[in-house]
């Protein structure tokens, strides 16, 4: 019986799948460790203990400077810095544009868009395990039968470098990663270097490794922090990237030490089964910063979210910037009149439409060092990345968040306070595809299932053109885009719109583009209940016949229906296992 179904899914897919599979448990005991021994910093560190929630106090009066001053020179600097330069052109040696894989790596010449799943984000357990092991391969097993290129994986550093700096425990990912590479799935693997929970979709709490969490303990300014002391504990400070204030290492060099430990020990999987590294940036793994976090309520959507400039780090850069500029008055804090996390632009001075801090001169400035920070951030991983896997033939990528209400104001204030300089009068998302395009980085972009009139209408929501705006900005730069789905959805409304989406149509004009990957947001229970099952199997056929496949929904979906009836044993073994 298994033969005869593995001949009939295969026959539908296009794949070849194995028939068997173990759902043994194997002990977790792969760990490694760097031979590298690292100092302590000098210095005494700070003891104060971390400020959990803060009350947002009476907001101060519009102090936003707005004097004029000879400093556009130091803002308009370019965005790659000098010392990145030279590994940036030793690694992007072809046109980014038209590699598909680099460093000798296949290229890939069929149409369509391959469709890749997220896994569950306890998909490896705290000991080190595949959770729910059952659940797991019989989830593969569906997943490749269904014609998915391949799954996406979260490596925690919270669980892999737990306890001790430099010590790696890559059992339970030994343990996905084979069974991956059992099913014939490829792997997206997200280096992810922030802390699970907090966000939409969190479902599980992984924190920082307990060692960088004692750190941040001694010293709370290695946390991003906003006006009022609020510590945010996801990710660390971007102010402190290249500083030694993680035992000895910098946070920079803790994130390569990490990679090159995975490349090391996954080398065998890379180019194959690994085919793409999504290094993580900040928080959601996204290159942002934390200006909207849910935890404790802290956020709810549609506010405009705060900017995360005021730990001591991110100061000090501030104030010497403002100093070179001759504004030494500018260095002292980031704007004091731009709201609370929940407000809305127009109540704000700063972010208001009209005479709005931040049209003016130092909204100017402050902005475009703001921004520039991050994507310097961006460029600080990127470099090492593109160094450790040099010539293994995967795909290296970034995420950055679909931030799209409030975007039919002018401020375009939420995506301000995250990082991204971009305003009715000003392209943000530019000069990030540019400066992934120099590391021939795949341009990875959220909320492509969006429709605008299905947002709130008076937080002027608008994803659609947003994420024209980016597929603009990526061919422009001539970077590859690829998508994922912000918020769980398995309806036809939301597929048809990620097809839509995926095409690149604008204008009704694409020059043969097409996404390089869509990642499908997420496996779990409700994937793979009868009509929703149907559904995504039919959206995976139209996303891997491309936008040129000319056949009607209708069709595609009677050859689904077939398929599903034909899988329906261990579909529901899948849909069962994940529910205990």
């Amino acid at each position: 019986m298994a033969m005869h179904l593995g001949h009939q899914i295969g026959t539908f897919s296009g794949n070849q799948f194995p028939t068997e599979f173990s759902t043994g448990e194997q002990p977790s005991s792969a760990t490694a460790s760097t031979s590298a021994v690292w100092k302590a910093p000098s210095g005494n560190l700070r003891s104060n203990s971390p400020q959990e929630t803060v009350s947002p106090p009476m907001l101060t009066p519009p102090l936003t400077p707005r004097s004029a001053g000879d400093w556009s020179h130091l803002i308009n600097l370019p965005t790659l810095r000098p010392d990145l330069s030279a590994a940036c052109q030793a690694y992007a040696t072809e046109d980014p544009g038209t590699a598909e894989w680099k460093d000798g790596g296949r290229k890939e010449e069929k149409k369509g868009v391959p469709v890749f799943v997220m896994m569950p984000l306890d998909s490896v357990t705290n000991g080190n395990t595949v959770n729910r092991k059952k659940a797991m391969n019989a989830s593969l097993h569906a997943l490749k039968s269904a014609g998915v290129e391949g799954i996406m994986i979260d490596v925690w550093w919270g669980l892999v470098e737990r306890e001790v700096p430099g010590c790696y425990n890559w059992g339970g990912y030994t343990e996905l990663l084979d069974m991956a590479n059992k099913h014939g799935l490829g792997v997206q693997a997200v280096m992810s270097f922030h802390q699970c929970g907090g966000n939409v979709g969190d479902s599980c709490t992984i924190p920082l490794p307990k060692w960088v969490r004692e750190e941040m303990e001694k010293d709370p300014d290695l946390a991003y922090t906003d006006q009022w002391g609020r510590r945010n504990y996801e990710y660390v400070s971007l102010g402190c990237d290249s500083l030694p204030v993680l035992k000895g290492r910098s946070p920079v060099q803790c994130y390569a030490d990490f990679m090159r430990a995975f490349k090391d020990h996954f080398k065998h999987l890379l180019g194959h089964t690994i085919l793409e590294i999504q290094v993580g940036m900040g928080p959601a793994g996204e290159l942002r910063y934390p200006s909207y976090p849910e935890e404790n309520g802290t956020w709810k959507f549609p506010g405009i979210g705060a900017f995360q400039c005021y730990d001591k780090y991110m100061l000090t850069s501030l104030k010497a910037l403002a100093e070179a500029a001759g504004k030494p008055e500018w260095g002292g804090t980031g704007p004091t009149d731009a709201g609370y996390y929940n407000s809305w632009p127009e109540a704000t001075p700063f972010f208001k439409k009209d005479g709005g801090g931040w049209n003016s001169q130092f909204g100017e400035f402050f902005l475009s060092w703001y921004s520039r920070m991050l994507i310097e951030h961006g460029e600080r991983i990127l470099s090492p990345a593109c160094c450790v896997f040099k010539h293994t033939g995967v795909k290296i990528s970034v995420k950055v968040a679909g931030i799209h209400w409030h975007y039919g104001t002018r401020s375009h204030a939420p995506e301000l306070t995250a990082g991204y300089y971009n305003t009715r009068f000003r392209d943000g998302y530019l000069p990030i595809a540019q400066m992934l395009a120099r590391y021939g980085a795949v341009f990875n972009f959220t909320c492509i299932e969006m429709r605008d009139h299905e947002q709130p209408q008076d937080a002027l929501c608008a994803p659609e053109k947003l994420v024209r705006q980016v597929t603009l900005a990526t061919k422009e730069a001539q970077v590859q885009l690829a998508g994922e789905n912000a918020l769980p959805r398995h309806d036809e409304s939301a597929h048809e719109q990620i097809l839509q989406a995926s095409s690149l149509n604008i204008d009704g004009c694409s020059h043969d583009r097409e996404m390089c990957a869509f990642t499908y947001l997420r496996m779990n229970p409700s994937l793979f209940q009868p009509d929703n099952w149907r559904r995504f199997v039919a959206f995976v056929k139209k996303m891997n016949e491309g936008k040129d496949g000319g056949r009607c929904w209708e069709q595609v979906e009677r050859e689904a229906e077939h398929f599903v009836n034909a899988t329906k044993p261990f579909v529901q073994e899948a849909a069962l296992a994940l529910l205990h």
